[in-house]
């Protein structure tokens, strides 16, 4: 067999391991609870929908899904707004200490947010910012901001120096080659960090279940966690939820979807 045939089998094997538990939440989603105990790896037909209704109406399903909504689009709106700041600043303008600030920025990439929940809880309890929509679109977005800076840095150094040169030539101020130049050529990048940070935090646990201890701030993945140990001997309506929380982000990413490849490999060569 050749190895071509063999790369093709082995990806199409990676394939189905990685959609099997999408068809399982999708195929589940649509089952009664009879027929998911007859045969949990059947084909759900007939096709039920009631499960959706329970999901939505068994819980504070639309009140989790406006929080998650919130601290997504807080998040990345403050994150991509640093991040442009910072990048460009590294990226375009000479100042001591530039590339050590890039390297600082960067080594935190590999810090884990679990290593930080003590300080932060301590910190954020003094400043009163715990179970506030403010405190944890903070801590997302600083989160966040290493990798954004990172990506947006070789981005931006991507961008022909020419133009940027000619704009201050001209009188422009670094702000306005940032708003006017920079960042309309770097939608892509701009479109994949949102795609990426937003994933990120529709998707993120633990920060939200310490941070937002109150019931009326819990997120969308908070609340169908304890949606499914509610439901937990109903397994097609927490699928129905699961099915849910992931449609959001789905169309995002569909959205995006044409920018993704070129804002990740974007600078990757030119840096």
């Amino acid at each position: 067999m050749k190895a071509s045939t063999l790369r093709q089998v082995a990806l199409f094997a990676a394939a189905i391991v990685a959609l099997y538990p999408v068809w399982f939440m999708l195929s589940t989603a649509f089952k009664t609870q009879h027929q998911y105990l007859q045969n949990p790896y059947a084909f759900p037909w007939p096709l039920s929908l009631g499960n959706f209704s329970d999901a939505v109406h068994g819980g504070s399903f639309l009140r989790w899904f406006k929080n998650s909504a919130i601290l997504t689009i807080g998040a990345v709106i403050v994150s991509t707004a640093a991040a442009a700041l910072a990048a460009y600043a590294i990226a375009r303008m000479r100042f001591l200490g530039r590339n050590v600030l890039f390297a600082l920025s960067t080594a935190l990439m590999v810090v884990p947010p679990v290593v930080m929940l003590l300080p932060l809880f301590i910190l954020f309890t003094n400043l009163n910012l715990v179970s506030t929509y403010q405190g944890v679109v903070l801590i997302y977005a600083g989160l966040t901001l290493p990798f954004s800076i990172y990506m947006l840095t070789n981005f931006f150094r991507s961008i022909p120096h020419e133009l940027i040169e000619s704009a201050l030539t001209d009188g422009a101020r670094n702000f306005s080659v940032l708003w006017r130049i920079v960042l309309p050529l770097s939608a892509p990048a701009l479109v994949t960090l949102v795609v990426v940070n937003g994933l990120w935090v529709w998707n993120e646990l633990l920060i939200a279940l310490v941070f937002l201890p109150s019931d009326n701030l819990k997120t969308l993945m908070v609340g169908v966690t304890v949606f499914q140990s509610r439901y937990n001997l109903n397994v097609p309506v927490t699928m129905a939820g699961m099915l849910l929380a992931s449609v959001p982000m789905l169309l995002v990413y569909l959205f995006g979807q044409r920018f993704f490849i070129r804002g990740l490999t974007a600078g990757a060569v030119k840096g």
